[in-house]
């Protein structure tokens, strides 16, 4: 589980931001407890602000930081594909990186300081019953190991100026450095539209998540999404995948899955059809038929199962894009319940969608504000004092009202300038 994230010049964001998952009102369910770790922890956290205030910047520095330690062992030659604030003393200053989480019910800590050409700095710490353990820290390609760490040689033959140590280490390492290095890397990412954020590999399908739990009965000992608790049974069941898409169109009765030739591939082409029932014969679409918010919900499915069943941090960039409220709460719901998340799974979004607050306690709420130098603030909404933030208070009705700041201001006089219309009074 994510305990904490800190970055600083990533995009809009230049000064340090943090973004922290341990719980300030410890008292509530959705506030998890774990073995070794003396603060409980939470599973969601939304990220409110005005457009280009910087809300996707934080999860795509987070996504940026997943993918290289899951690629720059592979992908990376002689630069580092970072992206620094462009302005003032971005280019020139290093990006850095901090990352706290909870593996296998110990707490790591990774550090990570690069520039366009060189690794400058990277450390990993563990904490096993509390107490601080170095594994390694590395300034440029010196680097120092912990005594007794199996895998050394082998990570620093794979060692380069642009290769994370831990990428290496998931490759060769011991098995911290695996297990941490796996869990970084597997981080899953939805909605961050630019290029390198989108799964690798020509012609996968965006909704194949989904679709390989309607073509494959996978068994699990996840519980179901729904239903009384002792109706609750394998998520991956095809029935399961069905009732959730009813939340987002009760019509859809069934399925269907028709085979073609491929041709080029040479083996059969799958294709899936949903079953809407309604007065007279049942009639079959195609799921690109459907609307854009049942593909939305469909899509979103099976990486919010993968990331449940096995733990999974899960960055949903946008999460009210196409999609009804009520559909949004619900997978909100879904990651606070201890019952449907088992295995500490955490869903971190970001969202215009006020109505959401109230499905939010004040400790999963985080705010991202514009800067008068056009940098990214983040701050959360636990940390504004007095009675503004209450556990009582109706968040959304005082996010609307600008209580917290972080709300787009509209200059009527600015918009009627820029349609053309003269806010001067004409003479009679």
């Amino acid at each position: 589980m994510l305990l904490r994230f800190r970055v600083g010049n990533h995009r809009s964001i230049l000064e340090p931001v943090e973004l922290s998952m341990i719980a300030v009102d410890e008292e509530r369910t959705a506030a998890r407890a774990f073995d070794g770790l003396s603060e409980r922890v939470l599973t969601v956290a939304g990220i409110y602000g005005p457009n280009a205030s910087g809300k996707s910047n934080v999860l795509e520095a987070m996504a940026w930081l997943s993918m290289a330690v899951g690629l720059s062992l592979q992908a990376w030659d002689d630069h580092i594909p970072r992206e620094a604030h462009r302005f003032g003393k971005g280019p020139t200053s290093p990006s850095e990186f901090d990352l706290d989480i909870e593996v296998d019910g110990v707490r790591y800590a990774y550090r990570l300081e690069v520039d366009d050409s060189n690794v400058l700095y990277e450390s990993l710490d563990s904490y096993p019953e509390g107490r601080r353990r170095n594994l390694f820290t590395r300034h440029k390609n010196e680097i120092d190991f912990r005594r007794g760490l199996g895998g050394t040689r082998g990570m620093r033959d794979l060692l380069t100026p642009t290769t994370l140590a831990l990428s290496a280490g998931r490759r060769v390492g011991d098995t911290d450095l695996r297990s941490v290095g796996r869990a970084v890397a597997r981080i899953r990412v939805l909605g961050l539209r630019r290029r390198r954020f989108r799964r690798a590999g020509a012609g996968i399908h965006p909704f194949d998540s989904t679709m390989r739990l309607l073509f494959e009965a996978v068994e699990t000992d996840q519980l179901g999404l729904f239903g009384a608790a002792e109706e609750r049974a394998d998520v991956t069941r095809p029935g399961h995948v069905l009732d959730l898409l009813r939340f987002a169109d009760p019509g859809i009765n069934d399925f269907v899955i028709s085979e073609e030739e491929s041709g080029r591939l040479g083996g059969p082409r799958r294709y899936l059809g949903l079953v809407h029932r309604g007065e007279g014969e049942p009639v079959t679409f195609d799921l690109e038929d459907e609307s854009a918010g049942t593909q939305t919900w469909f899509r979103l499915i099976g990486p919010a199962f993968a990331a449940l069943r096995f733990g999974q941090i899960l960055l949903l960039d946008e999460i009210d894009a196409s999609l009804h409220p009520r559909l949004s709460s619900r997978l909100i719901e879904i990651f606070q319940d201890a019952q449907t998340n088992t295995r500490g799974a955490q869903l971190i979004f970001t969202s215009h969608d006020t109505s959401l607050l109230n499905s939010l306690n004040r400790d999963e709420v985080w705010l991202t504000e514009k800067a008068p130098d056009f940098t990214t603030r983040l701050i959360g909404l636990a940390e504004f004092g007095g009675e503004r933030v209450r556990k009582s208070l109706n968040l959304e009705r005082a996010y609307l009202q600008g209580r917290f700041g972080a709300i787009p201001e509209v200059d009527q006089v600015a918009v009627r300038r820029a349609l053309g219309i003269d806010s001067q009074p004409r003479d009679g």
